[in-house]
């Protein structure tokens, strides 16, 4: 009696010890974007590199590719554009310091991030415009980003997936010589920086006991901005895409990137019209 009750425990346990138990092997609960390495034989693939956020590429039910500018001269976002004459404690000059400083941050010559440059080269880049004359911080007034708008569909939630940010020379300020790239920053390590350093903030100037850190600001979308560029078969700026015979370039460039403002919120309200 006692030898069939202990019986089979005793076969289990055999089982277990040569790798054998079906229940030991597949019982383990499935990754997710919260838990994504997950167990068992699969790896899920994941933006670590760039994105600040978790979320695997299995996941991602609609995804599509969007440029944004942030004019720092606009009154919303006099907060990130910093106070004073000089805007020192506004957010380019703190990317600045960050990166000549502190070496915190790495930076790239191009989107790819194939192009490392050195400190030298950046600041040569930040402080000198086509003719070699010396500029100012507050008049990089331009702060240029790509992110993606996905649908996590293990979540059930539209998500702004921000890949870089973009340092850029304004054409007056670089002799009216077109724009010019300063750097292109990982947005990963943008966050990861400033989440630690409270000290750089986005200044309430209502009430500066509620002043964010720069990674509180950017994930609650505290600015305004102003799309460039979404994915296209051209790979072109919204600019490029109005006719060339228009009366009204600039106007009709506006008017379509709020016409694409509009469609993602109207992609995200049809989600739940059902």
């Amino acid at each position: 009696m006692i030898m069939k009750k202990f019986l089979p425990k005793l076969i289990l346990s055999l089982l277990i010890a040569v790798g054998l138990s079906p229940l030991v092997s597949e019982a383990q609960i499935a990754p997710t974007s919260v838990s994504p390495s997950g167990y068992g034989d699969r790896q899920f693939d994941m933006d670590t590199i760039y994105s600040a956020k978790r979320i695997r590429e299995d996941d991602k039910m609609y995804q599509i590719g969007v440029w944004r500018r942030i004019d720092l001269r606009e009154k919303y976002n006099m907060p990130l554009y910093g106070s004073g004459d000089t805007k020192s404690n506004g957010i380019v000059n703190q990317i600045y310091k960050a990166i000549v400083e502190e070496n915190a941050l790495e930076v790239f010559g191009d989107e790819e991030f194939t192009q490392p440059l050195s400190i030298a080269e950046f600041q040569d880049n930040f402080w000198l415009n086509a003719t070699g004359d010396s500029i100012f911080s507050k008049q990089l007034y331009y702060l240029d980003f790509r992110e993606d708008f996905v649908f996590d569909k293990h979540h059930s939630d539209m998500v702004f997936d921000i890949k870089y940010l973009e340092l850029v020379m304004p054409s007056e300020t670089n002799s009216n010589a077109g724009q010019k790239t300063i750097a292109f920053i990982r947005y990963k390590d943008f966050y990861n920086y400033f989440k630690d350093h409270p000290e750089a903030r986005w200044i309430n100037f209502q009430n500066l006991s509620k002043s964010l850190t720069y990674d509180e600001a950017f994930e609650t979308r505290l600015f305004r901005s102003v799309v460039r560029r979404f994915t296209n078969s051209e790979e072109a700026l919204i600019a490029d895409l109005v006719a060339v015979d228009h009366p009204n370039p600039e106007m009709q460039a506006y008017v379509d990137a709020l016409e694409f403002e509009y469609k993602l919120l109207e992609y995200e309200n049809s989600l739940w019209e059902w």
